[in-house]
């Protein structure tokens, strides 16, 4: 019998109404040894920029923030927008991680910027610069070689630091690039499932075993929240809802408290775009949550989870996690 997928989480820190960044990232900290606690093999942060409701744009800095109250668990970024960034930089970033959380460090890599074409230029980049994205991914590589590797300059303290990489995805790009270079691959189905299915096939039939990876590691994403009814699972879903709704109407703002009639708020076209983004949801009691996280398994054959639980309200976000990693047997972790 094969072994149960592994459990992660992709935490948004997100800013709520009525909060700031500070609250945010004080919340993370505690999310992060939350899950370190329950069990997760992973905490992950992605890099955004402009977004007022989201506090991990310097990913690097957010690690290390909530690293100081880990012991276990991986620790990383899901992903680093590489074509925002010069390779060297982020080696060095990273390879400060590894030093300061050695051997529990990832490092995901995406080829989209993340943010709006304004943004763009403030960050002093362009959209051709994704072009160059898999050079910048091997430049990335060689970075991360040992301190005897011939080479007159180094990106010091990551020269010979020990980190895991991986390849993120929303289409078939970063599938076939995974496979190529023989790397874990995640799948950003949390938000764009239309792909699923075809990446995750390309990326197993075309994979090169390589001095990362033996065979192929796949992973996607999935909205969960868990709560001891149904009905109150489905409240609380309702600020992802709202979240995804603002995406469609240009009005990103912080994440809204619940509310109890979803339908109310959006128009019938908003709501079929919606939920054909969150198609890959599982919202529920333990005992939903279970078969929905399993399904997914089955259909999709990945070898781990990486869930996102945006809640507004702190308590229940912690028991959305309790909830979600009881229901899917996880082991706690010893103090």
């Amino acid at each position: 019998m094969a072994d149960p997928a592994k459990l992660s989480l992709l935490d948004l820190v997100r800013v709520r109404e009525g909060r700031d960044a500070s609250d945010a990232l004080a919340e993370a900290q505690d999310t992060a040894a939350l899950v370190d606690q329950l069990g997760f093999t992973r905490y992950w942060v992605a890099e955004h920029h402009n977004m007022e409701g989201i506090a991990s744009a310097a990913t690097s800095v957010v690690l290390a923030h909530v690293g100081q109250r880990t012991k276990g668990i991986r620790l990383g970024a899901g992903g680093i927008m590489l074509p925002n960034h010069a390779p060297y930089i982020i080696a060095e970033q990273f390879g400060t991680l590894a030093r300061l959380f050695p051997g529990r460090v990832d490092l995901g890599l995406g080829r989209a910027p993340g943010t709006d074409q304004a943004t763009l230029r403030a960050i002093r980049t362009t959209n051709n610069r994704a072009q160059e994205f898999p050079q910048d991914v091997e430049e990335l590589f060689h970075w991360f070689e040992p301190d005897n590797d011939p080479g007159y300059i180094r990106a010091y303290p990551a020269a010979g630091a020990k980190i895991d990489f991986w390849m993120l995805g929303s289409s078939t790009f970063g599938a076939m690039l995974a496979a190529e270079l023989g790397l874990p691959y995640a799948f950003a189905s949390h938000f764009a499932p239309d792909h699923l299915h075809e990446a995750m096939q390309l990326y197993r039939s075309r994979f090169k075993p390589s001095k990362y990876l033996a065979k192929p590691y796949a992973a996607m994403g999935a909205h969960v929240v868990c709560a001891e009814t149904t009905e109150e699972a489905k409240r609380l879903f309702t600020t992802t809802q709202m979240s995804f709704c603002g995406i469609l109407r240009n009005d990103r703002r912080l994440s809204p408290p619940p509310i109890d009639a979803i339908d109310d708020y959006w128009t019938p076209q908003e709501r079929a775009h919606v939920s054909r983004m969150l198609s890959c949801a599982v919202v529920g009691t333990p005992e939903q949550v279970q078969r929905g996280l399993d399904r997914l398994v089955m259909e999709t054959g990945v070898d781990e989870l990486i869930v996102m639980s945006d809640v507004y309200d702190i308590e229940a976000r912690r028991s959305s996690l309790q909830l979600t990693a009881d229901a899917w047997g996880l082991t706690p972790r010893q103090a």
